[in-house]
């Protein structure tokens, strides 16, 4: 056959033609080379593709939201690293893995289970109507505002409870034994009682001889760190909704529309205020004990509903919530359907409908509550005239946002096409050209969400094509819908100034890590020294500190303290503070920390159920992802991968 193929080589590429050709004109080189080309996707997992797009668009939220919450303290550059995506490509995949095992499992939720995950959100849930059904009409006019159906909506929150199943069941079943909860709080309650002896390192900055033959030798080996970096003078513009020239406010008819269409959005939830009585029984208790948790709550029970009006005293008496019962049991206004965050709780106490209801016996996390419903402020629509102004706001936003995704393309497409000015792109979108000086790396003089100190964007305009070109950057995207171009019109590169213009700065650098240096021998010596004749000389006054109250001490000396070997005491311990010197502690004594109450142990008890539940839930991540197919396409790092 192999002998055909080579004897007929002319007959051969004829038959290749009649065969291939055909077919790119039907779905073309593109789409061809589709069937082959996996740049479009990050990663598959038993053969569902992860695409880059949806990479992107999880990558691009996360960047948003810590900008959000950060504000100006935000900088990309923690958050946009090779390790971030990677942990980020890691979440899609095991997404991925879990709905694949949901789905062996046959794993679904109810119709009831829908229903009442739908009725416990609160934007739904304000959707009520005064008999106390759902307007169907409002809810389907939110959903179609976001692309959906209430349909689609319903089997989205489906398709959500289901995969919670395989979380929810994980953590169940998480237990940890109240010995190890105890143990584990007494260590963190544990005093160490020590002396501190601090050696300086500007104490040692006298004893420093330098001449300048040793000062020329340090410059020679730190040249890079005394270089100022390039600099580019820069035209830039900024196109995103805020900048664009061309959105025009809304009429107030739309704005009514708008009002009309999104009552619920205007509308503020009930508040209510309830007060509680706690009986601990956490949920990995003895049932004897549990037993005796439930029968003292059902007796609290009895004298509440005897004596409704004396709640507070009761729970003041009786309560073992550290936060609440000296209140009265009093947990504060709550809104939006979380009140303490435990699904039972929360679920009774809202089911109160007015002031001086009291619940049942429910059941917790924690152990067993009575509630009290003690007030409540009813859900109230604010008035068209109220909100006029912000709706007008959001409508000009929603407007200009739209503005920005229709029109992203063609600014991207002139600013490349138009490669030697960003005045075409200026004008045509009605953008600012606006001029700056920019270093190689994020200025601290600018707010770390400034686009000029993007590091994508400070890569584009320090490229060659860039700096030696003066060719438009290509619009780069910074986030928050916001894209940037930059043209250079002057380049300065780095450079090291000669020893003669920074001999002082030179000289302050070389005497500083010298002293630190001297420092850190003293401090070893002095160590030694002390662990032999336990002199309490130089000390000062003594601290009592514990893992939980490290007072001015860093985490790295509270570390080396409670390391230090408690059966020889006094025991000494050093730690290298850096440039700043050398730190010697002198642990005196052991303390046990003050008696941990029932509550406490029970808060510590959940709280270490939760933490072996989250082990317990990765293990069993990596045991489906150990056996799922899971293949990499380079999306963090541009090379090609296999399967894992």
């Amino acid at each position: 056959m192999l002998d055909f193929f080579r004897n007929h080589k002319r007959l051969m590429m004829f038959m290749l033609v009649l065969v291939i050709v055909p077919g790119l004109g039907f779905i073309g080189i593109q789409g061809f080379r589709g069937f082959f080309d996996e740049s479009a996707n990050v990663a598959s997992v038993n053969g569902h593709k992860i695409t880059r797009a949806e990479f992107d668009d999880a990558m691009r939220r996360q960047l948003d939201q810590a900008r959000q919450v950060l504000g100006a303290r935000f900088d990309a550059k923690i958050f946009d690293t090779p390790e971030r995506r990677r942990e980020l490509l890691d979440s899609l995949i095991q997404q991925r893995v879990l709905a694949d095992e949901a789905q062996r499992e046959h794993l679904t939720a109810s119709d009831d289970a829908v229903r009442r995950a739908l009725l416990a959100d609160p934007v739904i849930s304000s959707l009520r109507k005064a008999d106390g059904s759902i307007d169907v009409n409002r809810y389907t006019q939110l959903l179609a505002m976001q692309g959906m159906t209430p349909d689609q909506y319903q089997e989205r929150v489906r398709y959500g409870l289901a995969l919670d199943q395989i979380p929810d069941s994980v953590q169940a079943s998480a237990f940890v034994p109240k010995s190890v909860a105890e143990h584990l709080a007494k260590l963190a309650e544990q005093q160490r009682a020590v002396q501190q002896l601090v050696l300086h390192a500007s104490d040692y900055a006298s004893k420093v001889k330098v001449d300048d033959a040793q000062l020329s030798a340090y410059y020679d080996a730190h040249r890079a760190d005394f270089a100022t970096p390039p600099t580019a003078t820069i035209q830039y513009v900024v196109f995103s909704p805020a900048t664009l020239g061309t959105v025009v406010s809304p009429s107030e008819a739309d704005a009514k529309k708008y009002y009309d269409d999104n009552a619920a959005r205007f509308t503020t939830p009930r508040e209510v205020r309830v007060s509680q009585i706690l009986i601990p029984s956490p949920s990995g208790a003895k049932p004897d004990e549990d037993a005796a948790a439930k029968k003292t709550a059902q007796d609290v029970l009895a004298q509440v509903k005897a004596h409704p009006d004396q709640f507070a005293q009761i729970a003041q008496k009786e309560s073992k919530d550290p936060g609440s019962a000296s209140k009265g049991g009093d947990l504060g206004w709550s809104t939006g359907g979380v009140i303490t965050g435990d699904k039972a709780f929360d679920a009774a106490a809202l089911a109160l409908k007015k002031k001086g209801d009291v619940s049942d016996v429910v059941r917790s996390a924690f152990g067993y509550h009575v509630i009290m419903l003690t007030d409540e402020k009813p859900s109230v629509v604010k008035p068209f005239t109220a909100v006029k102004d912000q709706i007008e706001k959001e409508l000009k936003s929603q407007q200009a946002a739209k503005a920005f995704s229709d029109s992203s393309d063609a600014f991207t497409s002139t600013v490349y096409e138009q490669a030697k000015s960003l005045q075409p792109a200026a004008d045509k979108f009605k953008l600012t050209l606006q001029t700056a000086t920019v270093t190689n790396k994020p200025s601290s003089s600018l707010p770390p969400d400034s686009p000029l100190n993007n590091p994508k964007f400070l890569a584009a305009v320090f490229a060659n094509d860039a700096v030696k070109d003066h060719n438009n950057t290509q619009a780069i995207d910074v986030g928050n819908n916001t894209l940037i171009s930059a043209r250079v019109t002057d380049f300065k590169p780095a450079a090291t100034p000669p020893l003669a213009s920074i001999k002082d700065a030179v000289r302050a650098r070389y005497v500083a890590e010298q002293a630190a240096e001297l420092a850190r021998k003293d401090g070893a010596a002095k160590l030694a020294e002390l662990q032999k004749s336990k002199s309490t000389a130089g000390f000062g006054a003594e601290m009592k500190l514990s893992r939980t109250d490290a007072q001015s001490v860093s985490p790295a000396a509270l570390s080396a303290i409670f390391k230090a070997d408690a059966s020889k005491l006094p025991a000494y311990a050093g730690v290298d503070l850096g440039n700043t010197g050398y730190a010697i502690y002198r642990v005196n004594a052991v303390l046990p920390g003050a008696p941990i109450d029932p509550a406490r142990l029970a808060a510590a008890q959940q709280q270490l159920s939760q933490i072996g539940a989250q082990a317990d839930m990765q293990a069993y991540i990596d045991s489906l992802r150990a056996r799922s197919k899971v293949k990499f396409y380079g999306a963090t790092d541009g090379k090609s991968g296999s399967a894992d």
